[in-house]
């Protein structure tokens, strides 16, 4: 074989070394290309996140870090201190100060027994009452509200977790008991639940405030970081016309009185003649204004104003008014009253058997003869009793500022009863409160025109700006003449042979009438079994009045008269108001009085 035969055909050779070549050039430069592929990858994904920076930092920024502020912001509500109700001397009846309240975040107690007995000395409770508190489900329960704050630092510092506090107003009524029914009290969330500061909740109430601030680490304030302030704004002061000390006296009185036996309440008032105004008024029992729970609900409303009683002969001076005043009679008229009557179907009695007197009209009212009364009002007619039994303010709530007050009960003379016309002229079947009963007097007194009573005597913003409240409109009930001779009249009641010599005070003239009154009794809606109301209203000095009071004494179990029980505490709260106010006593002499014909 030639040596060209054995070897390989030239183009096949050269095909095949080619590729071989290529193949080793690929595995040559692949590490190369690997390089190259990861940086463009890493340049993708430096681009991709250079831009999201651009648009979170530069687009979106703003949007971020006003998200992020608002999750630092906390929101503080700042509590609004409460008006104070003042006397008319400017000394409080109640007034607000700081307080703190300590809450619990059960979620957040890991120990709630070893909780408890560490809270429990401080919060002056038992342990055992604090568990079930600190167990129920939520995130948030009081544990105790109105805690004085050094209190609640000291609970603090036991740093227990899931323990809180919150600032919040305490009211404090200084005075306590003495005129707790006009003042009134507030709930747990500082809101009025009676008197005045119910009344005037919104008046009392202030505005509150808020403190929205950026909080660090901790919960705690980041003190140059953006924030903002609402002050709190307090509220306004309410003056009333109470004289606190001559309210303590007529107070005390009034619990002396109660404390008799059979007597269950004791209401009094006193007005300013001139005014209307209310000096004090009260009944008895009361309560604490600082803590009302420890009494039942019905002892914690304003009996002078919400409760109605019948008032007995107290009224006969509205039937003699109405007899004056139409010329029926002058005060030295003269009629023969036997001691029973016949009326429709009852008789009608006086309280003392006696053969027919004569007596003067005068007499009659002095001795309190119902017989005599009656024929008088037979005189005057129902449709005129009951004009004058209007204009003296019954049927009608005084417009007084305080809440619940009663209009009283007086039906329209069509609708009376034969009996009911027999016994209105003298006090029963007519029901008024022991406020309308005053307000009756305050008009006698004051020449015949009766000013409504009034209790607020002016408000005080914040600001100091005062705001007098309105004077109420008075209005005539009688002539002055009228009102003169009724004058003359009561304060034969005072003298000798009248009802209530025991309402008289050294010094002074003295005017009034005395009331007896049987009282309903609910278990038979009758009279029997019931007891009495014994009341008395009056004003001194007779001669230039300045002040009239009213009294009722309710007597489920007593039949004690108005002259033995309910004057002398006329004259205990009279002799005080008298002398503490410097009125100079009575300068003019006491009339003398006929009261029968065979006076002289």
């Amino acid at each position: 074989m030639s040596a060209t035969g054995l070897s390989s055909p030239p183009h096949r050779t050269g095909r095949s070394a080619r590729p071989r070549r290529r193949t080793r050039r690929l595995r040559l430069s692949d590490p190369h290309r690997r390089v190259h592929v990861g940086l463009a990858v890493v340049l993708a994904i430096l681009t991709i996140i250079s831009g999201r920076l651009v648009q979170l930092q530069g687009l979106d920024g703003m949007k971020y870090a006003a998200a992020a502020e608002e999750l630092r912001l906390t929101t503080l509500d700042l509590p609004a201190a409460r008006g104070q109700i003042l006397d008319r001397d400017g000394n409080p009846l109640a007034y607000s100060v700081e307080a703190r309240a300590i809450f619990a975040d059960p979620a957040m107690i890991t120990a709630p027994g070893r909780t408890a007995l560490a809270l429990a000395p401080l919060l002056d409770v038992n342990a055992d009452a604090l568990m079930p508190l600190l167990t129920k489900e939520g995130r948030f329960v009081y544990l105790d509200r109105g805690l004085n704050p050094s209190v609640a630092q000291a609970i603090m510092a036991l740093e227990l977790p899931g323990i809180g506090e919150l600032v919040e107003q305490r009211r404090e009524y200084p005075a306590q008991w003495t005129a707790a029914q006009v003042i009134g009290f507030v709930g747990r969330d500082d809101t009025g639940l009676a008197g005045i500061e119910d009344q005037f909740n919104d008046v009392l109430t202030g505005t509150p405030g808020q403190l929205v601030y950026e909080q660090g680490r901790f919960g705690l304030p980041i003190p140059a970081a953006t924030h903002s302030l609402q002050a709190a704004v307090p509220g306004s002061d309410v003056q009333l016309t109470l004289d606190q000390d001559l309210q303590f006296t007529l107070e005390k009185a009034i619990a002396v009185a109660n404390d008799n036996p059979g007597v269950s309440t004791v209401q009094a008032v006193v007005l300013d003649v001139a005014t209307g105004q209310v000096l004090a008024m009260a009944g008895s029992p009361g309560y604490d204004a600082s803590d009302p729970g420890s009494v039942s609900g019905d002892q914690l409303g304003n009996p002078v104003v919400s409760h109605v009683i019948e008032p007995g002969s107290v009224n006969k001076m509205v039937t003699i008014a109405g007899a004056l005043e139409e010329g029926l009679i002058t005060p030295d008229t003269v009629m023969n009253v036997p001691d029973h009557l016949a009326v429709s179907d009852i008789v009608i009695s006086d309280a003392w058997g006696h053969d027919p007197i004569d007596f003067t009209a005068t007499g009659i009212i002095g001795k309190s003869s119902n017989v005599g009364t009656v024929m008088l009002a037979q005189r005057l007619g129902d449709a005129r009793l009951e004009e004058y039994l209007r204009r003296f303010g019954l049927g009608t709530a005084t417009g007084i500022e305080l809440p619940a007050e009663s209009d009283g009960i007086l039906v329209p003379h069509t609708e009376w009863s034969g009996s009911q016309a027999g016994t209105i002229p003298f006090g029963q079947g007519i029901s008024m409160t022991v406020l309308q009963m005053a307000s009756m007097y305050q008009a006698v007194a004051n020449d015949g025109v009766l000013v409504p009573p009034r209790i607020v005597d002016r408000v005080i913003g914040p600001d100091g700006t005062v705001r007098d409240q309105p004077a109420p409109e008075p209005r005539r009930a009688i002539e002055s003449d009228t009102a003169a001779d009724l004058r003359y009249m009561l304060e034969s009641v005072t003298n000798e042979g009248g009802t209530a010599p025991l309402a008289r005070i050294d010094g002074y003239r003295v005017a009034g009438k005395t009331g007896t009154a049987q009282r309903p009794n609910p278990e038979c809606r009758c009279y029997a079994g019931g007891g009495y109301w014994a009341t008395f209203a009056g004003f001194a000095p007779a001669d230039d009045p300045r002040y009239v009071i009213a009294i009722s004494i309710e007597q489920p179990d007593g039949s004690g008269h108005g002259g033995t029980i309910a004057a002398p505490v006329f004259t205990s709260i009279m002799s005080f108001a008298l002398g503490d106010n410097g009125v100079a006593p009575t300068g003019t002499p006491t009339p003398e009085f006929r009261l029968t014909t065979d006076d002289a």
